[in-house]
């Protein structure tokens, strides 16, 4: 009987520890870097596409949280913005193809990137880039988490307060027509 109440305690204080030392590292929600890779955002609606970079092509998802917006309010927690950035196809002379209509061809799935937003994550970016509650994190086109500065992301869309820190925010509800 001692044996099986000692051994109880163990997996106990094991499961506490283990337990306790999880929900620590997630205390105010993740990092950048830390998110999950979307596996089926090419299911989400579009928030926009063909945006073209000088060597980039870009698509952009939101889930259906986030495409419950309004234009005026900020974006849901809970709400994922995908970006997909294509290499823009390159000709013989390493110029970029362009379509009929001038714009960049496509050609192959680069990156893609993440912006999530979760209540109190915000208190995770670094002194002076918080975007509201709003996280980042990159993958390879086949979804593998890579390295990116999430510095720089943060920087681009500090300056964008009024539109819930997203790029092309008035441009997407003027599209959806609210």
């Amino acid at each position: 009987m001692k044996k099986i109440t000692a051994l109880t305690s163990v997996f106990a204080f094991l499961a506490l520890t283990v337990l306790g030392s999880a929900s620590l590292s997630f205390a105010g929600g993740p990092k950048d870097g830390e998110l999950k890779f979307p596996a089926s955002y090419e299911t989400f609606p579009r928030f926009l596409s063909g945006i073209q970079k000088p060597k980039h092509v870009r698509d952009l998802f939101i889930n259906d949280t986030g495409s419950h917006s309004k234009k005026g309010e900020t974006f849901a927690n809970g709400s994922i913005l995908v970006m997909e950035i294509y290499n823009a196809k390159k000709g013989a002379d390493g110029n970029p193809v362009k379509r009929p209509d001038g714009r960049n061809a496509k050609d192959n799935l680069a990156k893609v990137y993440i912006m999530e937003k979760g209540a109190g994550w915000g208190k995770n970016a670094p002194d002076g880039l918080a975007i509201g509650d709003w996280i980042f994190s990159a993958f390879s086109a086949e979804g593998t988490p890579i390295k990116a500065n999430y510095a720089k992301c943060r920087q681009c869309h500090l300056p964008l307060k009024d539109k819930d820190f997203v790029h092309r925010y008035d441009e997407y509800f003027n599209k959806r027509g609210h």
